[in-house]
């Protein structure tokens, strides 16, 4: 595999555990690293660690069911070992309220960038996601 089809490999991996719901790999792509950060396109908006980004992707993907997402337009720049990856990402899906058994259609549209870094794999370093 080439290092692009790699590093858009590690990016799918992670919308696809909102599909699989297998949430043990989040672990694995990420830089368990105090150096990692991200920003998400949901509350809080804070800047997060690697734990709370973990915790807060899983619970994400646990309140969703039927999502999907799109990847669109990725543009993927090297830079011996840190790769910059810009991306439009449409995810849609039903967001579930276990509590009173309700579900509320969701679709968000917005821009990705990932930093990720090799050690020897590729892994994330930093994620900002935001809403168009």
């Amino acid at each position: 595999m080439t290092d692009n089809e790699e590093i858009i490999n590690v990016i799918e991996t992670l919308f696809q555990a909102g599909i699989t719901k297998e949430l043990s790999v989040l672990k694995d792509i990420h830089l368990n690293d105090p150096k990692f950060s991200s920003f998400s396109d949901l509350p809080p908006y804070d800047l997060k660690d690697y734990q709370n980004t973990i915790e807060l992707e899983e619970l994400k993907f646990v309140s969703i069911s039927d999502y999907s997402y799109e990847i669109k337009n990725p543009k993927i720049s090297i830079f011996g070992e840190t790769a910059v990856v810009a991306l439009e990402l449409i995810q849609k899906g039903m967001l579930v309220d276990t509590k009173a058994y309700t579900g509320e259609h969701m679709e968000i549209s917005g821009r990705a960038t990932f930093v990720l870094v090799k050690q020897p794999t590729w892994k994330i370093a930093h994620i900002h996601l935001s809403k168009i």
